[in-house]
């Protein structure tokens, strides 16, 4: 007996829908019906009915719809669902374990931008390059706060309903709509045993520039997003597994007022080390450190100026610096089980033994991208191994931070001087050491390897950091 015998997308306007509906329709056995339950048509703009229902009959009876997609679809059939889409039958649906859940989602700030340049060209769809029309919009804070709330509020009642019905979704991003595994892994999903050879080509990405080629008031954007909640925003944090504050890898120096808060992965050592320069003490071991929520709500009350902060890094430099340090090496802190998946699942050009300066350029850039695309997935909650906090979220990190302290700063590490000089300032130092030197951080191969492809990973990846840090595209020095 087949699992499912119905699917729904759930998803939003410019997600990337139509390109997976057009996509899934390219299965023998899974035919998608458009947006069936959109208030406006039944199925797509032009089609005048479906299953011999048209607009007003669906209205009347939605339910009969959702029969006859159920039952008159040779094999398997589904629709697309956004939040504003007939509420019976989401009552209807998300209860039913028959119904096979997909949740497909974007970066909402890129959604919300790619729909106001549709609504202003009236192109919503692309077949030929040629024919692109561009704009440039308004952003409009308070409008964009109300698109987000609204999504929210929808994609948690899904959630929510999933949970309680102990229900699993298949979730996947705008980016992952044109990875043909994924897709595959998709179809598999859903019962279907036939595999493509490659993806639908028909439609085009229709606004491939940057956010600031496409906003007219791109700073004035920037400015309202800084007060936002901005890490609610982004794909990764929906499937990305919580982590703690790691308290007890905080440090403090002995003699100002000064609390270290590292994020896993960033150039933690070089940073102790300059504390100890400014303490005046011989090394990173003299610092304070061991700290419990106890300790360190006593260490604050006896530090009433005392400031704390967080150091984040470019994403590529970090995650290059991890794949080194923890997937190439095999040394103790080394994680084995990631490395032994990406050498036999994934199949990365990675050797069994920590490799030496022979290794193959070549091979070490496939194997970091390939490492990339692992973290996309991993940090998506589509793999079963670990998130460990050295290639989470630096956003997260953060965020799992402020709920113990709020860091009093949170410095990008292109900005050292200026930061650290800010923070001591703030205690009262008239002088420090010079701001610790960070060349190499990531990796002295690096630069050797990166790209186009591995920074366009890098940001599927970490997208979420990108956005709450303002990282651009990674350049030595």
């Amino acid at each position: 007996m087949a699992r499912f015998d119905g699917f729904v997308l759930f998803a939003e306007m410019r997600t990337g829908s139509n390109f997976l509906e057009e996509s899934l329709n390219l299965f023998p056995g899974l035919t998608c019906h458009g947006e069936a339950f959109n208030p406006g048509f039944v199925g797509q703009h032009n089609w005048p009915e479906l299953f011999g229902m048209d607009l007003e009959a669906r209205k009347a009876d939605p339910l009969e719809l959702l029969r006859r997609i159920r039952e008159g679809t040779e094999e398997l059939g589904g629709f697309r669902f956004f939040h504003d889409h007939d509420p019976r039958v989401l009552d209807a649906v998300l209860p039913d374990p028959r119904i096979a859940k997909v949740l497909l989602s974007r970066n909402p700030l890129e959604a919300y931008v790619s729909r106001k340049i549709a609504s202003e060209t009236g192109q919503w769809r692309l077949t030929n390059d040629a024919h692109r029309k561009v704009a440039r919009i308004r952003f409009d804070a308070a409008e964009f706060e109300a698109v987000l709330a609204r999504q929210t509020a929808f994609r948690d009642r899904v959630r929510r309903a999933l949970q309680v019905s102990g229900q699993t979704a298949f979730e996947l991003s705008y980016e992952e709509t044109g990875q043909l595994d994924v897709v595959n892994g998709l179809a598999a999903f859903l019962g279907v045993t036939h595999r493509l050879n490659g993806l639908s080509n028909r439609l085009k990405r229709q606004n491939p520039a940057p956010l600031s080629d496409k906003v007219e008031n791109f700073a004035e954007m920037q400015a309202a997003l800084s007060g936002m909640e901005l890490l609610a925003m982004a794909r990764g944090g929906e499937g990305e597994p919580k982590q703690g504050a790691s308290v007890p890898t905080w440090r403090a120096c002995v003699q100002a007022p000064l609390l270290f808060q590292p994020v896993k992965g960033g150039p933690t050592e070089a940073v102790l080390a300059w504390m100890a320069r400014l303490d005046g003490v011989e090394g990173p071991e003299a610092l304070a450190s061991g700290f419990n929520q106890k300790t360190l709500r006593q260490w604050k009350n006896q530090h009433k100026n005392a400031r704390g902060f967080a150091i984040v890094s470019h994403p590529v430099a970090r995650a290059h610096g991890v794949f080194e340090r923890y997937i190439l090496a095999t040394g103790p802190g080394s994680f084995a089980a990631i490395r032994n998946h990406l050498r036999e699942n994934d199949g990365l050009p990675i050797p069994e033994a920590a490799p030496d300066e022979s290794y193959d350029p070549a091979d070490h850039r496939a194997a970091f991208l390939g490492f990339l695309k692992f973290l996309r997935r991993n940090l998506a909650g589509q793999t079963r191994l670990r998130t460990d906090p050295a290639f989470s979220t630096q956003a997260s990190l953060v965020q799992s931070m402020a709920e113990i302290l709020p860091p009093d700063m949170v410095i990008r590490d292109d900005q050292l001087k200026l930061g650290l000089g800010q923070l001591c300032q703030q205690i009262g130092l008239e002088r420090m050491p010079p701001p610790p030197s960070l060349a190499g951080f990531g990796g002295a191969r690096l630069a050797q390897i990166h790209d186009d492809e591995i920074e366009a990973a890098a940001r599927a990846a970490y997208n979420r950091d990108y956005m709450s840090f303002g990282f651009r595209g990674w350049s030595q020095g």
